[in-house]
Formats: structure tokens, C-alpha cells, sequence
């Protein structure tokens, strides 16, 4: 059976060394923590044995409610923000056709479409422009209902769904996945007879993958997310039962990156190659920016796109301040490949590379890579991934979630929380004049007519 694996050959790391011990020692006892259920936040650890504890009626029953959405849905349209959307869209962006949404429409499988993740008027009347003209359901994603973007999102398009089917046809059409007992998306969700979905009271959103939250679109979507939950189920026996360090991802890659924190590398650049994992990497930075980013402490996440990025942001990568590290994740065996044929003007000069692969080429433009920054004095860390499917998307989901927990510990913050995120959200609602914001309203008003 074969499992992602990290390779820290390119960091100046000496796995062997009394540095990588002593952060060895931090790595192996907060595993210990969340095995035991100890350290900060340990009552949001309830994602850790996700993969195995999902029953099977609950499976079962996702699975039913997917099909029965697609049989009534030209497009699905998803609200959430965060780990409410982020990982279900990493999923579906990543097993599916690049251009899935131009192809003709599969009656098998909807559209999945994606809202509640912004407040722009134009998005937002753009797509209701959309679903004028389609059948579709509405998949609302939040825990308490009254998050603003996706709450304003799912107010707009709940009435628009029931002015298009009348408000005794709407219900069908509406699923919330939320609070098991409170909050206002679940009084709604009551009242006006919603299938419902829990969210774990012991799940933050950015562990929430492997609930309901990402398990539902990705099925309605058409993906495999028994082949999910299996490679993350295996991912999750390898971390917590593996009794040799060379042998978890894990610890090595928490390790790894703290040490080169330590080192003033405190920017993460997460690559890759293969444009369809763009949002693995949009998922990643919230993973662990939300995670790791308190009491000033933090590796700073970004991500690029490979080529593309390398006209844009490789100049930096490779001469700019050394203050930062690059993780590549790494795909070993594509399907879908086309080969570069030879051409008898050679006007392109191109026919040095007649007979092959794009996927080759591809291949030796990420070595090559690779190699130029590791040179010019960037450390290095390579994930590698046999295949880019279900199964091994919830391996490296599931790999991600547990060394963010044990990286966050080794900086002793809690992974689980996000205090900071309330201080925006406490401005907007001031500036709003939302009730019993009067007096903070004013004050901000007065700063902003002043420039303080």
C-alpha cells in the first residue's frame, strides 16, 4: 500500500542531528496530546478519528441525499465560507475535469457552484442570472447561520428559489448542514422542514472535511468519498500507530518546518505543478494561518501555480529575501497526457522535445525548479503523491490536519481557535450600525473621517 511521503533532502535538515531530536521530543508529545485528547483546544479533537468513526447510516445517508439533490439539480449551488466550501471545492477541483463546467451537462452529476464566500454584488447577481435558467439546490454550509457572507447569500437566493418554485416546492431543494441543536440556520432549518445535516459540536470548520460539510458536495459532485475517508482512515493508522520517525509524514514535516522557523524562514510557499490544486493550496492557507497565526507567533502560508507562477512570482523565489521556505507538492503518476509531436520547419525549435510527454516536461520543469531554489538558498520540503484521486486526497487532507495540530503545538497556540477573525468582523458590523453597535459606530466613523 503506498502513502504520501515527505522528502527533506533539500532543507540543510539533519534528521540525525540533536536540533531534530529535541523538535522530535515537542512533535512526539503533541501527537501524544491528541491522541489523549490533552493540550489547548481539546475539546474541538473531535476530527481526529473522523475517517473512522462516520457511521455507516450516517454515510449511507449522505450518499442517498446526494443522489436525490442530482436528480432534481441542473447545478448545486454550495454556501459557506472557510472551511465551510474551501475543502469540498479543493476535492471536486482537484478529481475533476479541468473544464468540467463547459463540458455538456451530466444528468448523473450537477454542477457545483460555489456562493457565501464574499460579499460582491456582481458575483452574487451573475449567478443568479445562472440559475435563472437551470434547475438547482441550495447546500448552506454554517454552524451558527449567522455568519454575514454566507448569511446574506443564503437569504437572497432562498428567496429567489421560492419565488422560481414556490415557497411549498422550496424546502425540497434546500439542505442545511449546521448546528445539531442551535443557532439560526438550524431554527430555520426547522421551521421551514430542511433535511438537515450536523456539523460535531468537537469540529472546528477548518478540520471539517471529513463531516458532512465536505462529504456532501463532494458526493452530490460526483466524487468517491468512500475512496476518501479510506485514504484518510490509512493516513490516520500510519501517523498514530508508526513507531519509526523516517516512516510519518507528519512529525516530519512539523518538525521540518519549525526548525526552518527557527531559522527566520517564516514564509511557507506551498507549489505545485498541476493547476488543478490550486485549492488544496487556498484550503492549506487556511489550514494553517488560521491555525498557527496568534500571540505573534506563525509560519506565514502562500501558495503558487507552477508554471504560471514562475513568470511571475519566480523572480522573488529565487533572488528575493531568504526569509522564506517552499513545500512542492508532487505528483508522481498523471493520467491524461499528450505527447509533443515533431514538426519539419522546427520554426519553434521545439523539436528537441519531439516524441515527448507534456507530463515529462512538466515532470523535469519541477525538478529543474527544485533544484535553481534549493541553490539560491530556499530550503526545500517535497510531498510526494503516487496519483491525484479520492484515495489519496484524503491521505494528504488528513496528513495536513494532523501536522497543523502538531505544528501549532510545538509554537504552544491553540490550532482550534481563531480570536483574532472577530476583530474585522466587530468593525463591519459598527460601520453597518448593526443594533447594539451604536456607540462603537460613531467612534469609527469619527476615525475613519480623521485618518486615525
Amino acid at each position: 500500500m503506498e502513502y504520501i511521503n515527505i522528502d527533506l533532502s533539500r532543507t540543510g535538515i539533519d534528521i540525525k542531528g540533536i536540533s531534530f531530536n529535541n523538535y522530535l521530543d515537542k512533535a512526539k508529545l503533541s501527537l501524544n496530546n491528541l491522541i489523549e485528547t490533552k493540550g489547548k483546544g481539546n475539546d474541538f479533537h473531535g476530527w481526529i478519528d473522523l475517517p473512522a468513526k462516520l457511521y455507516s447510516k450516517e454515510l449511507k445517508d449522505i450518499l442517498f441525499e446526494s443522489e436525490r439533490l442530482a436528480s432534481i439539480s441542473d447545478i448545486i449551488v454550495v454556501i459557506g465560507i472557510g472551511g465551510s466550501y474551501l475543502g469540498s471545492k479543493a476535492i471536486l477541483d482537484t478529481i475533476n475535469h479541468h473544464f468540467h463546467q463547459y463540458l455538456p451537462s451530466d444528468k448523473t452529476f450537477p454542477k457545483v457552484v460555489f456562493a457565501g464566500n464574499q460579499l460582491s454584488g456582481s458575483y452574487l447577481s451573475d449567478l443568479i442570472n445562472l440559475l435563472d435558467h437551470n434547475n438547482y439546490s441550495i447546500i448552506c454550509v454554517s454552524k451558527s447561520g449567522t455568519t454575514t457572507e454566507p448569511a446574506v447569500a443564503f437569504r437572497i437566493l432562498r428567496k429567489h428559489l421560492e419565488q422560481k418554485y414556490g415557497k411549498d416546492k422550496a424546502y425540497e431543494r434546500i439542505v442545511a448542514i449546521t448546528d445539531e441543536s442551535k443557532g439560526a440556520l438550524k431554527n430555520l432549518a426547522l421551521k421551514e422542514k430542511y433535511k438537515t445535516f450536523i456539523i460535531p459540536d468537537d469540529v472546528g470548520g477548518r478540520y471539517s472535511v471529513f463531516t458532512p460539510v465536505g462529504l456532501l458536495p463532494v458526493a452530490v459532485g460526483g466524487g468517491n468519498i468512500n475512496e476518501l475517508l479510506t485514504g484518510a482512515e490509512r493516513m490516520r493508522e500510519l501517523i498514530f500507530t508508526s513507531e519509526s520517525v523516517e516512516e510519518n509524514p507528519a512529525i516530519l514535516y512539523a518538525v521540518a518546518r519549525n526548525m526552518l522557523y527557527e531559522k527566520n524562514k517564516n514564509i511557507e510557499v506551498l507549489a505545485s505543478f498541476e493547476p488543478s490544486l490550486q485549492m488544496i493550496g487556498e484550503w492549506w492557507k487556511q489550514l494553517f494561518g488560521e491555525s498557527e497565526g496568534k500571540e505573534n507567533k506563525g509560519i506565514f502560508p502562500a501558495a503558487v501555480n507552477y508554471t504560471t507562477d514562475l513568470h511571475s512570482m519566480g523572480q522573488y523565489m529565487q533572488e528575493g529575501e531568504r526569509h522564506l521556505m517552499e513545500t512542492f507538492l508532487s505528483i508522481e503518476k498523471h493520467e491524461g497526457n499528450i505527447s509533443i509531436e515533431k514538426d519539419s520547419d522546427n520554426l519553434d525549435e521545439l523539436d528537441y522535445l519531439k516524441g515527448k510527454s507534456l507530463e515529462y516536461v512538466n515532470k523535469k520543469a519541477e525538478q529543474a525548479t527544485i533544484l535553481a531554489h534549493s541553490d539560491g538558498g530556499v530550503p526545500v520540503i517535497k510531498i510526494n503523491m503516487p496519483e491525484k484521486n479520492e484515495y489519496y486526497i484524503g491521505q494528504l487532507l488528513y496528513f495536513f490536519e494532523v501536522s497543523c495540530a502538531i505544528s501549532a503545538y510545538i509554537l504552544d497556540v491553540n490550532p482550534f481557535d481563531q480570536p483574532g477573525v472577530e476583530d474585522y468582523k466587530r468593525n463591519m458590523f459598527a460601520l453597518l450600525n448593526k443594533p447594539g453597535y451604536e456607540k462603537e459606530n460613531k467612534i469609527l466613523l469619527d476615525r475613519l473621517k480623521t485618518n486615525k
